[in-house]
């Protein structure tokens, strides 16, 4: 039941017992006063007959008196005896005709009655004692007619009180008790109120209101300092402070989701700033290297605990190699064809293993596992792959993770193809295309670099001219040309590798630079080369060129002169090599000496 239901119940019952209590007061005082009326009717009757029997024996003492002494003051006193008996007669007319019970009645009128004849037989004798008749008087006034009515007289006054006694004390014994039922009433109707308010207080407020809220209130402060882990114990009651409780309940309820979708906020805005951080890192990227490293941080941060890799199509788009990896993923190889990977096929993100329904890739190994396969595309093209795999207690939730994947994809794939450009025009900005070699301006700027950052470690220099290229042109065309020039540029390339940097000079001249190399060890590999070229006998379009030789110039720096004039110092070895009579090699150390190459 309600509070308020039985608050107003116990308002209601409240009302009602104090009223009862007050009704029953009112009686209680209406029979005190009963009673007190009773007991002065009783007074009053009793004293009315006591006034009369002593009336009468007054005024008979005083006339007895009058007619024995003769004195004057016996008979005033008999006279004024007289008066106040009269007023005592009217007030028993008085109470004749008021009501009393008949019996009462007729015992006051006969105590009326019984008093006139006294009274005539006194005046007669006091009147017969004024004439004179002294001894008549005396005998009416003590004759044994007038002690007969005497006794009479004081005889039905006695019979008089007892029956005004009988009659009044039952009436009060009857007032009495009605009074004390009623007083009875009110104080057990004051008892019930009083049990009524304490069971209200007890019940309602204490254990009903208070405890329950002394209870809530420590539950209230805890949610209010957000500790969701507090306990809102079930309370099946169907009243305010079982709303209260379901109140309290439900805002537990909701705080707990509003954490939840706070955490997932807070998380979702993390994903967010860790994506547009790589964004940012993959715009600064100068090289694929560095980006694949970009991509192998953030990955297992944006996405925990799920293994992957990159994937970069080769320049022929066939195969797919892996750039880069995070958390060790096993289930995909390091390289494998672009048309194993229906991710690729497809042009859109593929799963395998997350439902049984789909195909799997074909790159996928061993065990069969769930897997995430995202294409990097730049303006339509394919540029590589994004690859995920699920790991331990990590689970890929491709719908909910598609918008960052594609997100990333798109990012990725842009960075990637935007690396793939830059590197293109860099290469087409710092090598010839004929012979993909280094050309000029790339030449510049390495010496320019050497002599700003290593300007005391040594450089040798090479200067190679192609002998009678002219020929070549004139007698089987400018293709035959392009052929022999691409045959010298390539084997300059295999035998210099790595040890030094090969560019074209111009026409059909080409530079080596050899760093930390001494003059004499130039010198030693411009033989080697200059006997690998002339090793090989040509042909084009069907037809027989013949060997082709170079002359070759070699200058180094610093002992043979400064960086900048490397380059000329070399070129003058080489126009002495070629007026020496070409296919040898000249070192600017030793023109000087003019020792001429040998045929070897």
């Amino acid at each position: 039941m309600r509070i308020s239901t039985i608050t107003n119940w116990a308002y209601g019952v409240t009302v009602v017992l104090t009223a009862l209590s007050g009704a029953a007061f009112i009686m209680s005082v209406r029979s005190a006063v009963d009673e007190r009326i009773a007991v002065e009717e009783h007074l009053k009757l009793d004293s009315l007959a006591e006034e009369l029997a002593l009336g009468a024996e007054v005024r008979s003492d005083d006339a007895r008196l009058y007619v024995m002494r003769g004195e004057e003051r016996h008979l005033l006193a008999f006279q004024r005896d007289e008066e106040a008996e009269r007023r005592l007669e009217a007030a028993a007319e008085q109470l004749l005709s008021v009501g009393l019970p008949s019996a009462e009645a007729d015992a006051l009128r006969k105590i009326e009655a019984g008093a006139e004849e006294l009274d005539k037989i006194e005046i007669e004798a006091v009147e017969a004692y004024q004439r004179g008749e002294r001894g008549s008087a005396q005998a009416m006034i003590f004759g044994p007619e007038h002690e007969r009515l005497q006794s009479e007289l004081l005889s039905t006054v006695s019979h008089l009180r007892d029956l005004t006694a009988a009659r009044t004390g039952a009436q009060l014994d009857a007032v009495r008790e009605r009074s004390d039922w009623w007083s009875l009433v009110a104080k057990t109707m004051l008892g019930l109120t009083g049990a009524l308010f304490l069971a209200v207080l007890y019940f309602v407020l204490r254990r009903r209101v208070a405890m329950p809220l002394i209870r809530m209130t420590g539950i209230v402060g805890r949610l209010a300092k957000q500790d969701y882990t507090v306990e809102v114990p079930a309370d099946s009651r169907r009243d305010e402070i079982g709303e209260m409780n379901t109140a309290i309940e439900i805002f537990r309820a909701n705080g707990i989701e509003r954490n939840r979708l706070d955490a997932e906020r807070q998380a979702d805005q993390r994903t967010k700033d860790l994506i547009l951080q790589m964004m940012h890192r993959l715009q600064a990227c100068q090289n694929q290297s560095e980006l694949a490293d970009i991509v192998a941080r953030f990955a297992p941060q944006i996405f925990p605990s799920i293994a992957g890799g990159l994937y970069v199509l080769n320049n022929s788009k066939t195969v797919l190699d892996r750039a880069a990896e995070w958390l060790a993923p096993h289930y995909s190889p390091d390289s494998f064809p672009a048309s194993e990977c229906w991710g690729l096929r497809r042009g859109r993100p593929h799963a395998s293993g997350l439902s049984d329904g789909d195909v799997p890739c074909q790159h996928m190994e061993g065990e069969r596992t769930a897997a995430l396969c995202v294409p990097l595309t730049a303006q339509g093209d394919m540029i590589g792959l994004i690859y995920l795999e699920e790991g331990k207690g990590a689970a890929i939730h491709l719908e909910q993770s598609r918008l960052y994947l594609e997100l990333i994809a798109e990012n990725v794939g842009l960075a990637i193809a935007n690396l793939q450009l830059r590197e293109n025009l860099r290469s087409l900005a710092i090598r010839d295309p004929l012979t993909g070699l280094f050309n000029r301006r790339h030449l510049d700027e390495t010496l320019q670099r050497w002599a700003d950052e290593h300007g005391l470690d040594s450089l040798t220099c090479l200067m190679i001219d192609i002998d009678y290229f002219k020929r070549f042109n004139d007698e089987y065309g400018h293709d035959a040309g392009d052929m022999v020039m691409q045959y010298v540029g390539q084997t300059i390339r295999d035998i210099i590798g790595d040890n030094g940097i090969s560019c074209r000079y111009g026409g059909e001249e080409f530079t080596v630079l050899l760093p930390r190399q001494s003059e004499d060890e130039g010198e030693a590999l411009a033989g080697t080369l200059r006997r690998a070229i002339s090793s090989v006998t040509l042909a084009h379009a069907g037809r027989t060129l013949g060997t082709v030789t170079v002359s070759l110039g070699i200058a180094s720096s610093p002992h043979g002169g400064s960086i900048e004039t490397l380059v000329s110092r070399a070129d003058a070895a080489l126009l002495y090599a070629k007026a020496d009579g070409r296919d040898r090699a000249v070192a600017a150390g030793k023109m000087d000496m003019r020792i001429a190459p040998s045929d070897e």
